[in-house]
């Protein structure tokens, strides 16, 4: 058992999860004790996926909300990896500004087809 000594040292990660359960949980149970459980008809009624809340799970759902899921993804994959390249900016070279400027430019021209092409529209 070569391995026992390195155990010590998830100690603080083992209490970092335990903390974290026993936050989490104390939160939602005091959200239940204390929140009013009266739901009305305006609680009850369809808000932003646009149909009723408590109907049937296995109904489709319009493509205009994945398209709205992969725009989400898209750009926040360009704010990913625009962030460590502005930090390093300085130091960079030419062909890492240039290089950006195509990748956002890929970007925006996907945008503009969506927009064209009414995606972006919501009814």
């Amino acid at each position: 058992m070569p391995y026992i000594p390195y155990l010590g040292e998830y100690f603080p990660v083992l209490i970092f999860l335990a903390i974290a359960v026993v936050l989490s949980s104390a939160m939602v149970g005091m959200a239940y004790l204390v929140a009013r459980q009266k739901p009305d008809k305006e609680k009850n009624s369809a808000y932003e996926c646009g149909f009723e809340a408590f109907d049937s799970a296995r109904r489709r759902f319009d493509v205009r909300y994945y398209l709205v899921a992969i725009l989400f993804i898209i750009f926040d994959l360009e704010v990913a990896f625009l962030f460590p390249w502005a930090i390093t900016l300085d130091d960079g070279s030419v062909f890492a500004f240039w290089s950006m400027m195509v990748f956002l430019g890929v970007l925006t021209i996907g945008f503009i087809y969506e927009w064209k092409k009414g995606a972006l529209e919501w009814e």
